[in-house]
């Protein structure tokens, strides 16, 4: 147990931290090695003790059928955390949305999954869930995203105009990909006329999803300020409320 520990410690710290290595492959890699240590190490020491491991072996399998029933879900959690280490479909780092939950993978263990949301709460979720469940995950293959912003304007606007506007702002803006070769290039979308506006959507792919949030806030400020210089009216829905007069039901 101490060689399984140090072991661990020093492939943590020291050797594949010197690696081009991803950290949720150095994790994983670290997991298994001490694993496997540390069963070897109980087989050496079950042996030295005069156990025979052959023995153990018919009376693991007689028990195999109680421990299925009864530790049913700890066994299903073990396993599917050594698929989640092995295939690494979601990694230490990434952002991910699992049934209510969503926030960064912290840490894969061999039982749970230590989940960090935006508020800072740690979630433990079962790994079983994660195999078993539909999971969304915002950084698999790259760290590339889409953002969508509505844009309503009132009715009479030059609708051109309205486009070569918000392309500019969007254009300009540091995270946003404008080659077409990489990933769809901006787009301005005419979604609707509605009751009280002409209703637009801005597309565009960000370098960072984890920016997602910080990029499309800029990019509103930045839109509300180009369409007041250019008097374009983001108009507002209206009501006209009608009050009985007295005397009536």
């Amino acid at each position: 147990l101490m060689l399984a520990r140090w072991i661990r410690r020093q492939l943590d710290e020291r050797w594949l931290s010197r690696t081009k290595i991803h950290i949720g492959a150095r994790q994983s890699i670290v997991s298994l090695t001490s694993y496997a240590v540390i069963g070897i190490a109980v087989a050496v020491a079950l042996s030295m003790a005069g156990v025979n491991l052959q023995n153990l072996a018919i009376i693991a399998g007689a028990l195999s059928v109680g421990i299925g029933f009864g530790l049913q879900n700890i066994v299903n959690n073990f396993i599917s955390g050594l698929i989640l280490l092995l295939e690494r479909p979601i990694r230490p780092g990434d952002w991910i949305v699992v049934g209510g939950t969503e926030g960064y993978v912290k840490k894969i263990s061999i039982r749970s999954t230590l989940i960090q949301t935006f508020d800072r709460a740690d979630v433990l979720v079962p790994n079983s869930e994660l195999i078993l469940n539909q999971v969304t995950n915002w950084m698999l293959r790259d760290r590339m995203g889409r953002v969508i912003i509505p844009v309503g304007v009132a009715y009479g606007t030059d609708t051109e105009k309205l486009k070569e506007i918000l392309l500019a702002v969007v254009t300009q803006h540091d995270m946003v990909i404008n080659n077409e070769r990489l990933c769809p290039v901006p787009q301005v979308l005419f979604m609707e006329f509605a009751d009280s506006s002409l209703n637009f959507q801005v597309r565009c792919i960000i370098r960072d999803v984890d920016s997602k949030l910080s990029v499309r806030s800029d990019l509103l400020f930045a839109i509300d300020k180009a369409l007041r210089d250019a008097n374009i009216e983001i108009p507002f829905p209206q009501r006209v409320i009608h009050t009985p007069k007295q005397g009536n039901p």
